[in-house]
C-alpha cells in the first residue's frame, strides 16, 4: 500500500524492531516521517531502560533513516484546533499524541499508529498493522 505516512511512538519501536508487518506497509510507502516528539519520547524511553547506549543508538538510527517533522505555527494551529474539539467531546489524549496528530494533520499524513486513542481525533487519517 502506498502512501505519505507519519510513524507514531508504538510505530517507531516496532519500527527499530523490524516488525514484519509494518515493514510491509513501510516499503510500500510513498514516503515515511517521524515526528521529533517521537524521537524525544524513544529518547526518553532509551534514558529510562537497561540498555541506555544500544537504544540511543536506535533513536540515531531512526532520526537519520528518515524526514523529522517540527513543530511550527501552522503545527500549534492544528494542535489548539484538535484539542478544543477533543476538550468538547470529553476525550482528551495525551499532550503528545494530539502534537502527532496535529503534525500528521498539518502535513496530509497518515499515522501510523495502534493506539486506539487516535480514532477520537475527527478526520486524522490513521492506520494499524
Amino acid at each position: 500500500m502506498s502512501g505519505n505516512f507519519l510513524l507514531d511512538t508504538n510505530a517507531a519501536i516496532a519500527y527499530i524492531a523490524q516488525d514484519t508487518a509494518l515493514m510491509a506497509i513501510i516499503e510500500a510507502a510513498d514516503e515515511v516521517f517521524v515526528p521529533a516528539v517521537v524521537l524525544g519520547e524513544l529518547f526518553y524511553g532509551a534514558e529510562k531502560s537497561g540498555r541506555v547506549e544500544a537504544n540511543r543508538r536506535d533513536v540515531e538510527t531512526l532520526a537519520v533513516s528518515g524526514a523529522v517533522l517540527n513543530c511550527d505555527v501552522g503545527t500549534a494551529r492544528e494542535y489548539g484546533r484538535i484539542r478544543n474539539l477533543l476538550r468538547t467531546k470529553g476525550r482528551l489524549i495525551p499532550h503528545n499524541d494530539t502534537w502527532i496528530a496535529a503534525i500528521a494533520m498539518q502535513h496530509g499524513l497518515t499515522v501510523l499508529t495502534c493506539d486506539k486513542h487516535f480514532d477520537d481525533v475527527d478526520g486524522l487519517a490513521k492506520q494499524g498493522w
